[in-house]
């Protein structure tokens, strides 16, 4: 993240850590001019406008919370929070407070996305149908690294699946129906997870997220008139092409950017403040709720409790 905000202009200020210790050694790694050792002390320096949350799950209600209670505007990694009902309460705080919470959903606003957008607006897919995508990676299989660690909010779906779950609602919106199934790992968490999510005219996303099997990472958007077949790693800067029916190649886009692309949700986020606005028309609070809600019925569906929930 912090290569990506300087690609950007931003100024990263300072860092906090539960440990003045950890804070010193990551504010020398990245030269950082200013280093907490509490997270209480970070979100009350006056030189920070906006937070960057990037704590495990369970602890980004809280951390966000903190901030948003000390007067800052604050970027969220995804998964938002480990259920809607926390999502809902950083939500409304920051409605409450006039300040701009945002999902680090980076995705969303890539530049393959944006002109995926436009493409699926202006009909060159004809009526869409379907969506297919992936995200499979072969992490730690040590049972006391964050990923298999049901404290910790660990398993494929919050890590993993976040992407194609919220790609999904990016193009459909939201589903009327979510069928789901999945296999769990030693320590409890999900190992690999299936989603079919259906919606009201008939369309259907087919969703799937592994964390112990590298797969291609690749994502396809079927319309009746032409599809959309997006690169490996779909969900990065990458390629994509407009295929027609006779499966010639209508566009061919390069999303290439500078750094890993992260930069672009945070130039909403300031773009957003600077505007007065608390959101955006890409992804707004409220759909970052909806979007948990999806993700609560999918682990309601595979047993999937943390033990955070109580």
């Amino acid at each position: 993240m912090i290569p990506d905000l300087r690609v950007l202009g931003s100024t990263v200020a300072a860092v906090g850590s539960r440990t003045q210790a950890r804070a010193d050694a990551y504010a020398a790694q990245w030269d950082i001019p200013v280093a907490h050792g509490s997270y209480e002390a970070l979100v009350n320096d006056p030189a920070i406008d906006v937070v960057y949350v990037a704590t495990p799950h369970p602890a980004h209600a809280a951390d966000a919370i903190l901030a948003l209670e000390a007067g800052k505007h604050v970027l969220v990694e995804k998964a938002f929070t480990i259920n809607a009902a926390e999502a809902r309460r950083v939500t409304e705080l920051a409605r409450e407070r006039g300040l701009v919470v945002l999902e680090a959903m980076w995705t969303r606003w890539l530049p393959h996305m944006v002109r995926i957008r436009e493409l699926i607006a202006s009909g060159a897919l004809g009526e869409v149908r379907t969506v297919i995508a992936d995200h499979t990676q072969k992490l730690s299989s040590d049972p006391a690294h964050r990923i298999q660690d049901p404290a910790l909010g660990g398993g494929a779906l919050l890590d993993l699946g976040i992407y194609p779950v919220a790609f999904a609602w990016d193009v459909f919106g939201p589903p009327t129906r979510i069928s789901a199934t999945s296999s769990p790992t030693a320590t409890g968490v999900d190992r690999q997870t299936a989603m079919i999510f259906d919606y009201a005219d008939g369309q259907q996303a087919v969703l799937h997220c592994a964390l112990d099997t590298q797969g291609p990472n690749r994502a396809v958007i079927l319309g009746t008139e032409a599809r959309i077949e997006i690169d490996g790693v779909w969900y990065c800067p990458t390629t994509f092409r407009l295929i027609g029916p006779d499966d010639e190649v209508i566009e061919t886009f390069d999303g290439s950017t500078p750094g890993r692309g992260m930069q672009f949700q945070a130039a909403q986020l300031e773009e957003l403040v600077a505007a007065g606005d608390l959101e955006g028309p890409i992804l707004s609070p409220a759909e970052t709720v909806a979007i948990m809600e999806s993700l609560d019925e999918v682990r309601s569906q595979i047993g999937l409790v943390y033990p955070s929930e109580g």
